[in-house]
Order: C-alpha cells, then structure tokens, then sequence
C-alpha cells in the first residue's frame, strides 16, 4: 500500500483573514472609485473637437459569480452606429477614400488605474 502524509503545524490565522476578505468582497470594494478614475482619465485623454466624444465616456461595475468586472463606455457614434472613440483609437477610413491615422490614447490613459487596481489588490491578497 503507497501513500503520503501531510502534516502542518502552526496557525492558519493569515489564511483565513485572506479567505474571509475575499469572500466578503473587501479586496473589490473600491472597484467604483477606480471605475470614476477611468471615465476621468479617458475623458481628459480623449482627443477634442466637439467635446462629444469625450463626454460620453461611462462605466458599469459588475459582480457575477467569482468575479468583477469594470466595464468602460463610450455612446458617442457617428450617424452610421459606429463608435467614435474607437475610430479615434485605431484609424478610420474616410467617405472620400483617404484614412485618418488611428492615435493610442485609451491605454496610456488607463494605465495608472490599472497599475492602482494591481497594487491595491497585490496588497490585499499579501496583507490579508
């Protein structure tokens, strides 16, 4: 007959105050804060004409089974349904046949708070 043995000794404290924060949802309770950053941020980082496009920018925080997620919006489209901030991102063609250069705005601007969401979750796993 093989088999193993495992053995512990000490104190599970560290452990369970991890589990129980996470299971209360403590590590995510400033998803909100972080999603009102991101609309600010995308919103001063948005490239200006009318202001529309930059106006428009929103946010849903949602919480389904086991996971969060931030959701960054932006309505402004053009006639056509198109989405104006992501022809801003990535380029379009225009009606005449030329093409307008696509210019990266959204990730720079979204890096800071996502290097916050990172360092804030990094030190609630680690300090839990």
């Amino acid at each position: 007959m093989s088999g193993f043995k495992i053995e512990s000794s000490g104190s599970f404290n560290n452990l369970e105050r991890y589990l129980s924060a996470m299971s209360k949802g403590d590590v995510f309770s400033s998803l909100e804060q972080y999603a009102r950053e991101g609309v600010s941020a995308l919103s001063k980082a948005t490239p200006l004409e009318t202001g529309e496009t930059r106006n428009s920018w929103s946010y849903v925080v949602k919480k389904t089974r086991g996971s969060y997620t931030i959701t960054w919006t932006n309505d402004h489209k053009t006639a056509g349904g198109d989405p104006i901030a992501i022809m801003l991102q990535f380029g379009h063609g225009t009606g005449t046949g030329g093409y307008v250069q696509g210019r990266d705005y959204i990730n720079p601007a979204m890096k800071p708070v996502f290097d916050k969401i990172a360092d804030k979750a990094w030190k609630a796993v680690t300090s839990a």
